[in-house]
């Protein structure tokens, strides 16, 4: 399966390089910490050791920080996120 064809992987393939270059706290990685359990049974190698706790609270500030409309994108990134965790789980069930 290439992962770079999943819907939202523009968040969540840097998210993970972001991870695994010891970044926690960029959006990308914190959608990963949001959804890491999933992600994980999912197939996906997710590195535990710098997970962000509190994930949604640090993402929605830091949107808050960056945009005028934190809200919506907020959702808009995690529905992103949720479209990205089925597509991965489908292509993992067939």
């Amino acid at each position: 399966m290439n992962l770079e064809e999943l819907p939202g992987a523009e968040f969540i393939l840097p998210g993970l390089e972001d991870l695994y270059n010891g970044k926690a706290e960029t959006v990308g990685a914190l959608l990963i910490a949001i959804a890491s359990t999933r992600l994980t049974e999912a197939g996906l190698d997710v590195p535990k050791s710098h997970l962000s706790s509190e994930p949604e609270l640090k993402l929605y500030a830091r949107l808050q920080d960056e945009r005028d409309d934190a809200y919506f994108y907020y959702n808009a990134l995690l529905s992103s996120l949720n479209s990205f965790c089925n597509a991965l789980e489908f292509g993992n069930a067939t």
